[in-house]
């Protein structure tokens, strides 16, 4: 074995270790402890983590923060993580937003120039384009700590009419169209809600819990599939072209979205109650170019909606 590949089979067996003496390696590795203690020198001079401490019970430790050893990739490897890393460059939050940005400039400073050039020219001709909400996730990487640790938290919660605090166990995290949404069993009502991360305005405790207590999906991936089942209403939208248009670029009614040969679409899926106010506000701005026929609590809220827009611009004549 070379010394550099013994250097780079010492960093993957260190990572595993944590923790670790001269002595063990250089067993493990067949050389010399004076060979072990020059490369661990190497190591720490290249910026790997580690520190020592003497006496009977010391030997090396790793940080937390620990280096990954060198990965070989192919030229459209390289690409392939950055086309994936182009996808998030427009949400305004993510859960190591910074540490994305530093591990882009060392990757791509490590690459050929030539590939460079065909990554940049991938930069400037494809993107993903997110709408910007203007809402910050300040609580984000922290909510995704919860997440990971698959803890309860309890939050403080600004809804669109009011503030609470409630105990979650969160099921996951998802983005959709720039904001992130953390479906979760909420103790207070005692099923599964939504709660939008930008309006999580603090973080109060979080702390194990039980998990044969409370029946929530296993996976996020689980959550979203099913989602439909626990649907309470059948909603049917009937479209101009125009409103066809509208809504192919909304990724909740795009699922439902059906177009007819002779023109115009309509929108016929299921939907959760929650979200009967979402297309309210939605469809609202489309006028004539939208028709809710469907569910009756869905006409009654546009026409709520309709009244006090009319007696807001209208009603002092």
């Amino acid at each position: 074995m070379s010394k550099a590949e013994r250097l780079i089979e010492m960093m993957i067996t260190i990572n595993a270790k944590k923790d670790f003496t001269a002595g063990e390696l250089a067993k493990e590795f067949s050389v010399s402890k004076r060979t072990i203690l020059r490369d661990l020198q190497e190591l720490e001079q290249a910026g790997f983590p580690l520190y020592s401490e003497v006496g009977a019970a010391g030997g090396y430790h790793i940080l937390k923060e620990r280096i990954l050893p060198p990965i070989a990739f192919s030229e459209s490897e390289a690409m392939a993580v950055f086309f994936a890393c182009q996808a998030l460059q427009y949400y305004r939050d993510l859960p190591f937003e910074q540490e994305t940005i530093s591990v882009l400039k060392k990757f791509l400073n490590c690459l050929p120039l030539d590939v460079q050039t065909s990554i940049t020219q991938i930069q400037n001709k494809v993107v993903f384009w997110i709408p910007d909400r203007h809402c910050d996730s300040p609580l984000l990487k922290a909510m995704f700590l919860v997440v990971i640790k698959r803890h309860a938290a309890t939050i403080r919660y600004s809804s669109t009419y009011s503030e609470s605090t409630r105990t979650i166990i969160p099921v996951g995290l998802y983005a959709m169209n720039g904001l992130w949404y953390c479906p979760a069993y909420c103790t207070t009502a005692e099923q599964i809600r939504v709660f939008r991360v930008d309006r999580i305005r603090e973080i109060i405790e979080e702390k194990p819990y039980p998990k044969e207590k409370y029946p929530i999906p296993a996976s996020i991936q689980e959550y979203l599939e099913n989602t439909d089942v626990i649907n309470d209403y059948h909603m049917k939208i009937q479209l101009t072209d125009i409103g066809v248009k509208r809504c192919e670029s909304e990724c909740l009614l795009a699922g439902g979205l059906q177009r007819f040969s002779t023109g115009g679409g309509m929108i016929d899926m299921d939907i959760n109650h929650a979200a009967l106010e979402w297309v309210a506000d939605y469809i609202l701005p489309f006028g004539s170019d939208a028709t809710v026929l469907e569910p009756v609590e869905l006409i009654k809220l546009m026409q709520q909606k309709i009244y006090s827009l009319y007696q807001h611009y209208c009603g002092a004549e």
